[in-house]
């Protein structure tokens, strides 16, 4: 096994353990709960002859899924664009040309540890290794998350740095997942960032209102609006199935709480990569008061080759789109390059 991803899983399997309190919330339990074995899984969505597609060192990143998303899967079908982002297969293992552990290379721009500082005045933290669902593209699947501030205490050198940089204005929380955190947690991190004069925002980025929409309590909603800090929340769903049944009304509420709420997504083959796919998403999103904001090309990760669409499909794609919605409801294609001081916008022409 990589040892990078074992002491990452290691350290996930530990946040969860020591950040639960004894009188577990809801989505705490549904997180205990989450489907852990492919095996288990395809057997529920009656897909057993799937199963020799599944590395048997999946361990290397292993299956984590809630049930709320699982039921939004269809049954029986192989191609299922929800079944198709979090089900481990043998692709994964191969080594590809251009694909790295670090693609956008976070590592080089951490000064401490638990902060990745790229862009001019604002900075990510690290909050935590854990989600709740594991993501076969994502760019952070070989991070070294066990350097990271694991208690609020080892990230008052951070809060330093941060109060000693005039020039910042906006915080991303990120991860892993910063919503695995508990509201309380997550609100003592939040009261400490707005204690720093020069800050104006926080801003969110999680994809635990998509996965498991119960994480969408009143208590965070009222954490995010009683702060002085002005809130920015970024959900990631890349398929309009994903907003759908108790994760459509979670979101709704979420975008009607006062703060602004946009959606990224990652372009994705056999998963999004249709203007039908595209346009569907996005009606989706703002029915519910959601902005389409980014559309990313894949970031190239070591065992995410066989997602890649190439630039070119991208542009024909997000340009139809024009023709399909309200520009309002139209996202940016862009891409993350390392050493840029900003996403670089892929620009293309209406079809």
């Amino acid at each position: 096994m990589d040892k990078t991803a074992l002491n990452a899983f290691s350290q996930v399997t530990q946040t969860i353990s020591a950040d639960f309190p004894p009188q577990k919330s809801l989505w705490q339990r549904q997180l205990a709960a989450a489907w852990r074995s492919p095996a288990a899984l395809l057997e529920r969505l009656n897909l057993p002859e799937l199963l020799p597609q599944v590395p048997q060192d999946q361990q290397q990143f292993p299956l984590l899924v809630p049930d709320s998303f699982v039921q939004r899967m269809q049954p029986g079908d192989p191609h299922d664009p929800l079944l198709r982002q979090i089900l481990p297969v043998e692709s994964e293992l191969r080594e590809a040309e251009g694909f790295a552990k670090d693609p956008v290379q976070d590592q080089e721009a951490s000064p401490l540890p638990g902060m990745i500082h790229k862009y001019a005045r604002r900075v990510l933290l690290i909050t935590t290794g854990t989600c709740a669902v594991h993501c076969r593209y994502c760019f952070r699947r070989h991070f070294p998350y066990e350097a990271a501030p694991r208690s609020l205490e080892q990230w008052e050198q951070v809060l330093e740095e941060l109060a000693g940089d005039e020039e910042l204005e906006e915080v991303i929380l990120s991860g892993g997942d910063p919503l695995t955190w508990t509201d309380s947690r997550l609100e003592k991190l939040i009261a400490r960032l707005a204690e720093i004069p020069h800050l104006q925002r926080i801003r969110i980025h999680s994809r635990l209102p998509v996965v498991l929409p119960d994480r969408v309590t009143d208590e965070l909603i009222g954490t995010l609006n009683s702060t002085r800090l002005q809130p920015v929340f970024v959900i990631h769903a890349n398929h309009g199935n994903e907003i759908a049944g108790d994760a459509r009304e979670q979101l709704r509420r979420l975008a009607r709480s006062g703060f602004p709420v946009l959606n990224q997504a990652v372009l994705l083959r056999g998963i999004n990569d249709s203007v039908d796919a595209q346009a569907e998403l996005c009606r989706r999103l703002i029915n519910i008061g959601i902005i389409p904001y980014y559309v990313n090309q894949l970031d190239r990760v070591q065992g995410a080759a066989h997602f890649e669409v190439r630039v070119e499909e991208g542009r024909k794609i997000l340009g139809a789109l024009k023709a399909e919605l309200p520009g309002y409801a139209v996202p940016r294609y862009v891409v993350d390059i390392p050493g840029q001081g900003s996403k670089t916008e892929i620009h293309y022409d209406p079809l």
